[in-house]
């Protein structure tokens, strides 16, 4: 009996730990780090070494206990570098605490109410004749395209955003990385 007991815990470890490795390998890794398809929008957003500044804004902006809910959403996450992208100090302003709801109109122009992966939205683009209108939660108007096989998020300023890594399913909806921060109209 002793030797089938490490036996049987190391087998069950061994499906264990491929369950897990199952469950995420459908998923592209995000800032070096696994995303699993059964943790929820900032769960698996706090585990990405790329999107800490994103992070912070939810939580400057209150926004932690929404996208932890029952969505579906969809995120146009942008990282670390598309915040430093901004005009200098820009970052800064809008997590101080007088500036909440201008921050949380810019994060929530960044989130659409539905699961929609890169196919259905560039099915979208296609059956609009190349052009589709993304309305936001925050109440913008993003216009996508599609640049060969990459998805382009043109702003309300005029700015564009391109994602980098597309279709991160999570449980409550989706992620998709992208270049640069899109900006609500003045």
């Amino acid at each position: 009996m002793r030797k089938t007991t490490p036996t049987i815990v190391a087998a069950t470890f061994a499906v264990g730990s491929f369950a897990g490795f199952a469950f995420a390998k459908d998923n592209p890794m995000v800032g070096g780090a696994a995303m699993f398809a059964d943790k929820n929008i900032v769960e698996n957003a706090m585990n990405s070494k790329d999107h800490t500044t994103l992070v912070a804004a939810v939580k400057a902006a209150d926004l932690v206990e929404t996208l932890q809910g029952e969505g579906p959403f969809t995120v146009f996450a942008p990282t670390n570098e598309a915040f430093e992208a901004l005009p200098a100090g820009t970052v800064d302003k809008l997590l101080k605490p007088e500036n909440k709801e201008q921050l949380a109109k810019v994060l929530t122009c960044h989130v659409v109410a539905a699961d929609a992966m890169s196919d259905a939205i560039g099915k979208m683009i296609s059956d609009d004749g190349g052009e589709h209108d993304v309305k936001t939660v925050g109440g913008c108007v993003l216009k996508a395209k599609m640049d060969g096989d990459k998805i382009m998020l043109t702003d309300e300023t005029g700015g564009t955003a391109t994602v980098t890594i597309a279709d991160v399913d999570q449980s409550n909806g989706v992620i998709h990385v992208i270049d640069k921060v899109l900006l609500p109209k003045a």
